[in-house]
């Protein structure tokens, strides 16, 4: 068995012996130009690489914080904060934080509760970022901390429209040359109205618009926005206030309003001012045709008062001679008193009685008090008396009666008398004896 175990362990030594000179055989058969022989030009170097070492984190960081976060109404935020060290020995802290939102101070346990009421009370708003500043610090190091901040944003799937409300009723009256001025707010909801458009239903002029909550909306309103044409003599105007949020969705509020005519009292004081310009005038007209009319009858008076002085003076100087014992005074004394007869057919026919001037003096001075009366009486109250249009239509009806009852009446320029003057010798008392009517 042994001697077997010998055999086998040479017939193997041998088989391992004849293998390279069998392949150096089998390389010499194949011809030299079909053999590739694939040969390393860059020497081999052997070369170490060197590793840096992996420096140790020692940056205080939170590993786990999420910049962004929102939160539904009548929900809750439990969220645990993490941080690259040992949480042992830091301190966590908020600034700016929103009302309800906390942190627990020794492990960074952030919670909220976002109740409805303090949504309904104003005390959040929805769609609104808060940025809420975090921070976390090493009670034993004060070097060692880190400040960052996150937003939070609370949102609603209860929708909340926001409404455009202006500060007066759905309907207004005006009346002519008034002026009209509200504000336009604004009801806020989930998302705020940003612009709001102004359109009316009639073309306006002098009038403000609104572009935002809170603006005023003015307009003048013209005397002549009503047509003469138009019998109802009232006349309606729609003004649109329309606001849009950022998602251009709309809310409209229409403010009707009824113009009704009225008087345009601007216009109405001119013609006023003019007619009692026009009457004052004509009765310093009148008071100068009264001056040259009494002038006249007053020169006529006192010539026919030296005719009846001289008349009077020869009938008595007839009486006086005639007592004397003289015969040629005597025979004066019966000549003298028909002188004095004489005397009267020369007086009318050299100065006779003015009638007529007088007469019309009376009658000018009549007119003249009549029109001063009329000024007084329908004097105006104030620039806006209701009673401006009777007032002016019975100052003009005065004024032309008067007119046509003195047209045979010259009305001369008053000449160089000034206004004072002629109302001086008008009411001078010596005139007003003369005009004043007696009982007789």
């Amino acid at each position: 068995m042994m001697q077997i175990l010998k055999i086998v362990r040479f017939l193997s030594l041998l088989v391992i012996l004849s293998i390279p000179v069998l392949q150096g055989a089998a390389q010499e058969v194949v011809p030299v130009r079909d053999t590739i022989v694939n040969r390393d030009t860059v020497p081999k170097i052997d070369t170490v690489v060197a590793v840096a070492p992996i420096p140790e984190d020692t940056t205080l960081r939170i590993t786990n914080l999420n910049p962004y976060i929102t939160l539904h109404v009548d929900s809750s935020l439990t969220y645990k904060l993490d941080i690259n060290k040992d949480e042992s020995g830091f301190y966590w802290f908020l600034r700016n934080a929103p009302l309800g939102l906390k942190i627990n101070k020794d492990n960074g346990l952030l919670s909220f509760k976002a109740e409805k009421s303090l949504f309904l009370s104003g005390r959040l708003k929805y769609d609104n970022e808060y940025k809420v500043r975090l921070g976390v610090q090493n009670l034993a190091n004060p070097k060692e901390k880190a400040d960052t901040f996150f937003t939070l944003v609370f949102y609603n799937t209860e929708i909340i429209v926001s409404r455009v409300k202006p500060t007066v009723s759905s309907v207004l009256y005006i009346d002519e040359g008034d002026s009209l001025s509200f504000k336009v707010q604004c009801e806020l909801g989930n998302f705020p109205i940003e612009n709001i458009s102004t359109t009316t239903s009639l073309p306006l002029k002098d009038y403000r618009v609104v572009r935002k909550c809170d603006d005023d909306f003015s307009w003048k309103v013209p005397y002549d926005f009503i047509k003469d044409g138009d019998t109802t003599k009232q006349r309606l105007l729609l003004v649109t206030f329309i606001g849009t949020n950022k998602f251009l969705v709309r809310d409209t509020a229409v403010v009707r309003i009824f113009v009704k005519d009225a008087l345009n009292y601007p216009q109405r004081n001119l013609e006023y001012q003019k007619v009692a310009k026009d009457i004052n005038y004509y009765i310093l007209q009148l008071k100068f045709a009264f001056k040259e009319l009494d002038k006249k009858i007053k020169k006529t008076k006192n010539t026919r008062t030296s005719f009846d002085l001289v008349s009077g003076t020869t009938a008595l100087g007839g009486t006086v001679f005639s007592t004397m014992s003289n015969d040629g005074q005597k025979q004066i004394g019966r000549i003298l008193p028909s002188v004095g007869v004489a005397l009267v057919p020369v007086k009318e026919a050299v100065s006779p009685v003015k009638s007529y001037e007088q007469n019309s003096a009376s009658l000018v001075r009549t007119s003249i008090r009549r029109l001063e009366y009329s000024l007084s009486d329908n004097a105006l109250l104030n620039e806006r008396d209701p009673e401006i249009l009777f007032k002016t239509k019975k100052l003009k009806d005065d004024l032309k009666q008067i007119q046509v009852q003195l047209i045979d009446i010259p009305t001369l320029d008053t000449g160089t008398l000034s206004e004072a003057e002629l109302n001086n010798y008008f009411n001078s008392p010596k005139v007003n004896k003369k005009y004043k009517v007696t009982k007789n």
